[in-house]
């Protein structure tokens, strides 16, 4: 996982994981040999060596690369279920994809069905960052999360999910979640970390049978009743912003999605292309 701004408040079970047996790159090195990065719990250190194994003191820029990494064996997170092992496997409830969207996308939505699903997974988008690019908001589109680590065509990936869910009785549902919505002065309108349990809650009751939804052009979002807000104060306006569809906002996503699914050409699934035709459909019975 990126390491900078994890620490004990942000993500505890992480910080125990990597109590010991973990690697490290691009983290700055201390003079006793322990790493630090920003965001750590312990303070910047007097001097350190960066992450480009220069000498480093604080207010000389970035200690640790903002994508800075940790690689850790998944038995050492004191949260790990006692059947991660299990050679049978376990069931899947849910499956989730996430973007980071400042306005577009909505704290959590439900896909109508499978191959809804993948349609979501296919296009899902994250707005770049200063950090990363050196521009910030322009539309990034990373499927599935996958495009930098996939091994072959994506459009041949994209099929090979169609396949699994049409070969499935009782395919998973998939979500659709966003912590990144921002206000007009920038600031994150949903808390994020230990919060999010509030949408996984939501997410796993959906799956049983439990929880309220309110169908949408772009899928099944929680109604403000079904969702635990209790203790989080936030405003009025916040919830109904995180609980909404922009439909001008998504009729205009359309045409990124089409420019992005053109670049596959003839190998892209066609489920793909009537799915964002559907999608164009329900966006303009809604916008009537």
């Amino acid at each position: 996982g990126v390491v900078p701004g994890t620490n004990s408040k942000t993500n505890y079970n992480a910080m125990a994981t990597i109590k010991r047996d973990t690697i490290y790159t691009n983290v700055a090195l201390k003079p006793d040999g322990t790493v630090w990065w920003e965001g750590h719990d312990d303070p910047p250190p007097a001097e350190a060596v960066d992450w480009q194994g220069k000498p480093w003191k604080p207010g000389a820029g970035k200690a640790a690369h903002p994508n800075s990494r940790i690689t850790v064996p998944a038995r050492q997170c004191p949260a790990i279920s006692p059947q991660f092992d299990e050679p049978q496997g376990v069931p899947i409830s849910a499956i989730l994809f996430g973007g980071r969207r400042a306005r577009v996308a909505p704290l959590v939505f439900e896909a109508f069905d499978w191959r809804h699903g993948v349609f979501l997974g296919a296009t899902m988008a994250s707005e770049t960052t200063a950090a990363a690019t050196g521009q910030v908001g322009v539309v990034r589109r990373d499927p599935m999360a996958m495009l930098p680590f996939c091994g072959y065509n994506m459009a041949d990936y994209f099929a090979h999910w169609l396949r699994v869910g049409a070969r499935s009785d009782e395919a998973p549902s998939i979500y659709h979640v966003n912590w990144f919505q921002t206000g007009a002065d920038g600031s994150f309108l949903w808390p994020g970390f230990g919060e999010n349990l509030r949408v996984l809650r939501w997410i796993l009751a959906r799956s049983r049978g439990e929880a309220e939804g309110r169908r949408t052009p772009i899928g099944v979002l929680p109604t403000k009743e079904s969702l635990d807000l209790a203790g989080l104060d936030l405003p009025e306006s916040s919830i109904e912003r995180l609980l909404s569809v922009d439909v001008e906002a998504w009729t205009r996503e359309l045409a990124d999605m089409k420019t992005f699914f053109d670049k596959f050409g003839q190998r892209l699934p066609e489920e793909l292309w009537q799915e964002h035709d559907r999608l164009a459909h329900r966006l303009q019975l809604e916008a009537a």
